[in-house]
């Protein structure tokens, strides 16, 4: 075989190609893979969980300024991926850490509660104002362990009905410690998802911290994106309750009205005390009853005492 020079035309047509994009480079096009975290989930689900804690955070902060008797602020802050070492290393020491089981699922999630947030909510439980300046950081004791039994009742139950929306999943506490390297639930270099909030109790602020295993939101995956990929239309008995809630101490405008007889201005002018009209309104026809100016319901005028009503007789569903 004889050997072939390429002229300068072809050798030019080659990097024309190079440059214009149309020759790929296979190290161009190939992706980075961590195989030490094989449990790592994607940023959509990531965003979905963010989505799921945000709905959380708004739920715990009513429950927790009805339990506290004062106005209570939640705010989600982060929700990242990184191991259990990484998130360990990243508590206050000491502090309060619950280890929660995620029945049926069989793995175990992560509470961290700061101290500078659990001592004014003991305080406040205890029927003191929850102001104290002085900064506490001593561990907390069995005692106080059993008064905030309460407020993590109250955290648990709201998180179980988050994720109810992809999951039922029983959060349930299984140990309590108050060292962030002695809680040995997962291994170190297991994958967590990271959910870091703000709680704000008046002036008081603290941060709490859930560490969620990856391998088991990456379990749930197909349930994460069938929740959030598809817009929800069906409302649950819990979304009117809640609604029922927010609605029922406001206050509304009911008017029952006659349409009457129409006149001319040159009659209405010439109106006189003591002039009588004579409105062609059938006692049988029902009064048009609205809420707010809108048409809402039907009604007959009826006698109560020495008053007239009107007793509803129909709902306008249109």
């Amino acid at each position: 075989m004889t050997d072939r020079v390429l002229s300068q035309q072809e050798i030019d047509k080659v990097f024309k190609k190079l440059h214009d994009g149309k020759s790929k480079d296979p190290v161009q096009m190939a992706l980075t893979y961590d195989f030490r975290r094989p449990d790592r989930i994607a940023k959509d689900q990531l965003r979905s969980i963010h989505l799921l804690h945000e709905n959380f955070a708004r739920n715990l902060a009513s429950s927790l300024s009805a339990y506290l008797r004062a106005y209570v602020a939640v705010n989600l802050i982060s929700v990242e991926q990184l191991s259990f070492q990484e998130f360990a290393r990243a508590l206050p020491s000491p502090t309060s850490l619950i280890a929660l089981g995620m029945r049926p699922l069989d793995g175990n999630a992560v509470l961290e509660i700061n101290p500078s947030l659990v001592f004014p909510i003991l305080e406040m439980l205890l029927g003191g104002a929850g102001k104290g300046i002085t900064k506490i950081t001593r561990e907390v004791t069995e005692i106080e362990q059993s008064i905030l039994e309460g407020l993590l009742r109250i955290i648990l139950h709201d998180l179980r009905t988050a994720w109810s929306a992809v999951a039922d999943i029983g959060f349930s506490i299984e140990g309590h410690e108050t060292e962030p390297q002695l809680l040995q639930v997962l291994a170190p270099n297991e994958a967590v998802v990271s959910i870091g909030m703000e709680v704000r109790i008046g002036d008081i602020s603290g941060l709490m911290n859930i560490g969620v295993p990856s391998i088991i939101v990456k379990m749930l995956r197909h349930k994460f994106d069938q929740q959030w990929s598809l817009r929800k239309h069906d409302v649950t008995e819990t979304d009117r309750e809640r609604m029922l809630r927010l609605v029922r101490p406001a206050r509304v405008q009911l008017d029952t009205r006659m349409q009457g007889m129409k006149m001319g201005m040159d009659a209405l002018l010439q109106l006189q005390a003591g002039d009588v009209l004579a409105f062609d309104y059938p006692v049988e026809r029902p009064l048009d009853l609205t809420v707010n100016g809108k048409l809402k319901y039907h009604g007959n005028v009826v006698i109560t005492g020495r008053k007239r009503a009107c007793e509803i007789a129909a709902t306008v569903t249109a």
